[in-house]
């Protein structure tokens, strides 16, 4: 399993990309920035597309994804994303207002995106990777995932502050080879960070205690005014196992 790291920063800036994820080209998690993020002919080749929520840096490249591959695929992306994430997309955002709707371009019976919806703990598969989707501490009925293909899983909260239910479930599968979670604030900030329910360094280093052992642990959505002091701090949490996504359009063989 391949794990691209197209964007996994907290913010936008010059060489800062939002949250977009692809998994062996095919599987997207979030769109934060996948249209300028890779070249049209990987776009394309993209068949399932999973969202976490529905924060702007989430989905804000659903849009221009749509846009440069519309005509280009003989079948729609598939979206999975909870109900109400879909209507936050279809009400403010592809709603023929704000950009075109393109669940129903070209047309409604062969669009460029079809939604689908998912469901807390219900697992589903796509080709050759079962998805299932778990609550995490997030607003707008956040879910992170845990992804199998063959005989690997990965998790991949997205935004979160401290939560369990996943820890719990993850320590369920004896193949899981590496966890994708965040940090976006600095220490100094905690009181923000438990606002819009998102880590620090002190509280992932107490979120630690709740994984599985020995499994590597890929920290992203650091915010990029903060990423320097966040460096500092994340490394005085002083565990082996963490690697920070501190540059984009990394990719991780797992």
């Amino acid at each position: 399993m391949i794990v691209r790291v197209i964007g996994g920063h907290g913010g936008v800036s010059p060489g800062f990309k939002v949250t977009s994820y692809l998994i062996d080209g095919q599987l997207l998690i979030d769109a934060g920035s996948v249209a300028e993020g890779i070249m049209i002919e990987e776009q394309v080749k993209i068949d399932y597309i999973l969202l976490s929520h529905s924060h702007l840096d989430h989905i804000k490249d659903i849009a221009f994804l749509c846009d440069n591959c519309f005509g280009q695929r003989p079948k729609p992306f598939e979206v999975y994303a909870d109900d109400e994430v879909k209507k936050a997309i279809t009400t403010h955002l592809i709603n023929d207002i704000i950009w075109p709707d393109f669940s129903k371009l070209p047309s409604k019976e062969n669009p460029t995106m079809r939604f689908y919806g998912t469901h807390a703990e219900k697992a589903f598969q796509l080709e050759d990777f079962k998805i299932l989707p778990v609550p995490v501490n997030h607003p707008c009925n956040a879910m992170g995932f845990i992804v199998e293909k063959k005989d690997k899983a990965v998790v991949f909260t997205q935004d979160t502050g401290p939560t369990d239910r996943i820890w719990e479930l993850a320590k369920g599968y004896k193949n899981l080879k590496a966890i994708f979670t965040e940090i976006s604030f600095p220490n100094f900030m905690q009181k923000v960070a438990n606002n819009s329910f998102h880590h620090t360094p002190n509280t992932l280093k107490e979120e630690l205690k709740k994984m599985p052992a020995d499994v590597p642990i890929f920290v992203g959505h650091l915010k990029p005014n903060f990423q320097t002091l966040l460096y500092k701090e994340i490394g005085e949490i002083g565990d082996d196992r963490i690697v920070v996504l501190g540059s984009d359009d990394q990719s991780y063989l797992l």
